[in-house]
């Protein structure tokens, strides 16, 4: 009878046991998702920031009489694009992770673009305002890098730790599943050729 007593409070012993696991695991898996949505935002953030700083660029360039017009309305174009295409954290699937890459992807083109153009205005190139804006330009975009790098890491914390065991198995158990970070376009290795 004192056997059966010792191996009802071993078993009730591992089930605490189990349960408490469970549920220090199952919320150290909420806190690496919430942490993967959260550097999302910041890349959302980033990219919102380039979106809106995208009009004063296209204005102070306007104020040149003799600027081409097709490279402020192919990045006019380019903007509003990259503005149609937004992921909410709860919406973070592959497809639509990759659609707004490439939207963002083509709105950096562009604004390279038309950086790349200025080059041949001295007149816009020396004005204190565009030079400003072109600072500012490259802030937004060292902000974007490091958005996405800090959302790379976010990202491969939990994928670790939804593929490592024990804890693979309680991300099985309550779906919690490998997610995809920023990869480099193809040819990203090879140097860029700029053309006038």
């Amino acid at each position: 009878m004192n056997n059966k007593r010792w191996s009802g409070y071993i078993i009730g012993g591992i089930l605490i046991l189990l349960g408490i696991f469970l549920m220090v695991t199952y919320n150290s898996l909420v806190k690496k998702e919430e942490q993967v949505k959260l550097q999302w935002n910041e890349v959302q953030n980033s990219y919102q920031r380039r979106i809106d700083f995208i009009p004063n660029v296209v204005n102070v360039v306007k104020g040149q009489a003799d600027f081409e017009q097709t490279t402020l309305q192919q990045l006019t174009e380019a903007r509003a694009k990259a503005a149609a295409v937004t992921v909410s954290g709860n919406e973070l699937t592959a497809d639509k992770f990759n659609q707004q890459t490439a939207a963002q992807d083509g709105l950096a083109v562009a604004t390279n673009k038309l950086l790349v153009t200025v080059e041949k205005y001295p007149e816009l190139k020396g004005t204190a305002a565009f030079k400003g804006l072109q600072t500012q330009l490259e802030g937004t975009e060292r902000r974007i890098k490091v958005a996405r790098k800090d959302f790379n890491v976010s990202i491969a914390d939990y994928n670790s730790s939804v593929r490592s065991f024990p804890t693979k198995v309680v991300a099985g158990l309550f779906g919690f599943k490998p997610r995809q970070g920023f990869e480099s376009d193809a040819g990203a290795d090879k140097n860029v050729e700029i053309k006038f």
